[in-house]
């Protein structure tokens, strides 16, 4: 698996001496295990991020069992594997990840299980290693893993998360014609929320398009849709901020005369509030915007609870802390509006 070079400006959290090992054998015991029934006897998907259990969701349908590891308002970069997560991976047909460092506490388990079962690094595979480095969005050799805040980007997950289910679904052809038609109706629907989330941006005076949030999630997002982005944290959370950060962002923020900056919904607020400490220290002041979604999507049965709302839900809160007009969705996410 891929990584990036961690954030020099603190120190980071390190993986216990032996972890591999515990992981190997750990996932031994787990594929030892008698596998347990599946519901109506359908494969078994384990994705580990909800933006690409969503996915799969879209796709399969009723021709797959989902299961989403980091769920609702968990960190992936913090997340360490349970026992019953293990059993869950080792028992499953086919698992997606994301790659990229974004599941560093899944590492160990994620490459013990490659080999036994197919194991498909989803970011990676949609974005290749050159184009990674030559977006810059994280510095040259360094990757950053939030691909899916560029939603051009993401459409690109479409036909990876695809192919890998109709390999996993070859014996029935019904359900390989039912991914094949969803793969194509999904990303129709994520080009033109793409185009969408363009045009609201762009209602954003250039001045005030600046993006402060608590950890730098967004940079392909600020590369996307012409957006300055600045985060207090790195690009991992496994990296703590820093004063000099709290008060660097401070500083841009009076500065820059920066209206609004806002919480992520899987960070603690501390740093944050910190900030918006700094900033009347220095005779500023600065609006909390709403809640975003960087590393987990929002609750099931929400429209956030989808990648589709989830970006839906970033773009709206975004422009209208800064200053914007949200326009009304396009027609392609018709069937998305009915749903929710």
């Amino acid at each position: 698996m891929n990584g990036y070079p961690l954030n020099s400006r603190a120190q980071p959290r390190r993986t216990p001496r032996g972890a591999p090992l515990l992981a190997a054998a750990l996932v031994a015991l787990a594929l030892a295990a008698p596998r347990p029934a599946l519901a109506q006897g359908r494969p078994a998907v384990v994705a580990t991020v909800g933006m690409i259990g969503d996915v799969v969701a879209e796709l399969a349908g009723d021709c797959a069992e989902v299961m989403v590891l980091v769920g609702p308002g968990t960190d992936p970069h913090l997340y360490r594997a349970s026992a019953g997560d293990v059993r869950a991976l080792a028992g499953a047909d086919l698992v997606l990840y994301g790659g990229l460092h974004l599941e560093a506490g899944l590492a160990d388990v994620l490459r013990s299980l490659a080999g036994r079962l197919p194991v498909v690094a989803v970011s990676e595979a949609a974005v290749p290693e050159a184009e990674r480095i030559a977006a810059g969005v994280a510095g040259a050799g360094a990757y950053d893993p939030h691909v899916w805040m560029d939603v051009s980007l993401w459409r690109r997950a479409v036909p990876v998360v695809a192919a890998a289910l109709a390999d996993l679904l070859a014996d029935d052809p019904a359900c390989v014609e039912r991914v094949a038609a969803a793969a194509e109706a999904y990303a129709a629907q994520l080009a033109a929320l793409h185009e969408w989330a363009a045009r609201a941006l762009g209602t954003v005076p250039a001045d005030r398009r600046v993006l402060v949030t608590a950890h730098d999630a967004f940079g392909y997002f600020g590369r996307a849709y012409a957006v300055e982005v600045e985060g207090i944290q790195g690009v991992s959370t496994e990296t703590e901020a820093a004063v000099a950060d709290i008060r660097r962002v401070a500083d841009l923020i009076v500065a820059r005369g920066i209206p609004t900056l806002f919480l992520e919904s899987t960070i603690n607020p501390r740093t944050v509030e910190a900030v918006r400490e700094a900033v009347a220290a220095r005779g500023g002041s600065v609006a909390l915007g709403e809640s975003l979604y960087a590393d987990a999507l929002g609750d099931a049965g929400a429209p956030e609870g989808t990648y589709v709302g989830m970006l839906v839900h970033n773009v709206t809160a975004i422009v209208a802390g800064l200053g914007g007009e949200v326009p009304p969705l396009p027609a392609e996410l018709a069937s998305w509006e009915a749903r929710w």
